[in-house]
């Protein structure tokens, strides 16, 4: 952490370890009338893509292992978080004293088996415990459906885990695993129907039909779907980079490599 002179000049009185309301204060004086031109150009949507991409960016510090990293990004979350109140603060919409005062209601009222009286068995307790206290909360809101729920910009895997679950708890649901097995046997045989018929339309939508069932598969089989497929990347990935070396080594190209040659190299970055 650096130290306090390293501290970038802001308002005066600030104690000196508020880290956080330096971090108010900064972009304050960023979005400020002689501030930093990007910074004024920005509102709620045109940063959207920022947040998300700090996400990702945040997924790869947590999988890298490295807490420096780690820290790093998580400070550039927050830093997206600390601009969106800016915003909103400069119409007088709410600041990001409203935005922590409301989660920290939110923590305790979906909390009872902590800060109050009730108690459950185990964690599945708990996560049906917050789904009711939340649906108790949107009781008033408009929804056509209780599927309006799944937020629509989600990644599509987990978009569609998420829609699964809302459904099966309105008991629309397997009763078991044995079903979609069968019923990813099914989607199988109509994916290869539409692809001997070429029809482009019924080909896309029989692979979507595909996917939505391999994640009701990841679902009953107690694996996150999103997750898997991450891995699987991350093992093409490895293999690939293996074979792009093996052809380096052999003075090769890739593209002037048979299919058999390639294969070859492929089962030997899988013995790895």
């Amino acid at each position: 952490m650096p130290e306090p002179s390293d501290r970038p000049a802001s308002a005066a009185g600030l104690p000196v370890n508020d880290w956080v309301a330096e971090l108010v204060q900064i972009m304050a004086r960023l979005r400020a009338v002689d501030g930093c031109p990007w910074d004024l150009e920005q509102d709620h949507t045109t940063l959207k893509r920022y947040l998300i991409e700090e996400a990702y960016e945040l997924i790869d510090a947590i999988d890298d292992g490295d807490d420096g990293h780690l820290a790093d990004e998580l400070g550039d979350v927050l830093l997206q978080i600390v601009f969106h109140c800016q915003i909103a603060r400069e119409t007088d919409r709410f600041d990001l004293q409203a935005v922590a005062r409301t989660i920290c209601q939110k923590l305790v009222r979906r909390h009872p088996h902590v800060f109050g009286d009730t108690s459950v068995d185990d964690a599945d307790g708990v996560v049906r415990q917050w789904e009711e206290i939340k649906a108790d909360e949107g009781a008033g809101r408009e929804r056509v459906s209780r599927l309006d729920g799944v937020p629509r910009h989600l990644p599509a895997l987990l978009q569609a885990e998420k829609t699964q679950k809302m459904a099966a708890r309105a008991g629309f649901d397997w009763p078991d695993v044995a079903p979609v097995i069968d019923k990813l046997d099914e989607e199988v045989a109509e994916l290869k129907a539409a692809i001997a018929g070429r029809d482009p339309e019924a080909i896309a939508a029989e692979a979507g039909d595909l996917l939505f069932t391999i994640v009701n598969l990841s679902r009953f089989c107690g694996f996150n779907g999103e997750e898997s497929l991450r891995q699987a990347t991350a093992r093409f990935r490895d293999r690939f980079t293996f074979i792009e070396a093996a052809a380096a080594q052999q003075d090769r190209q890739l593209e002037e490599m048979t299919l058999a040659e390639l294969d070859a190299l492929w089962d030997r970055a899988k013995e790895r």
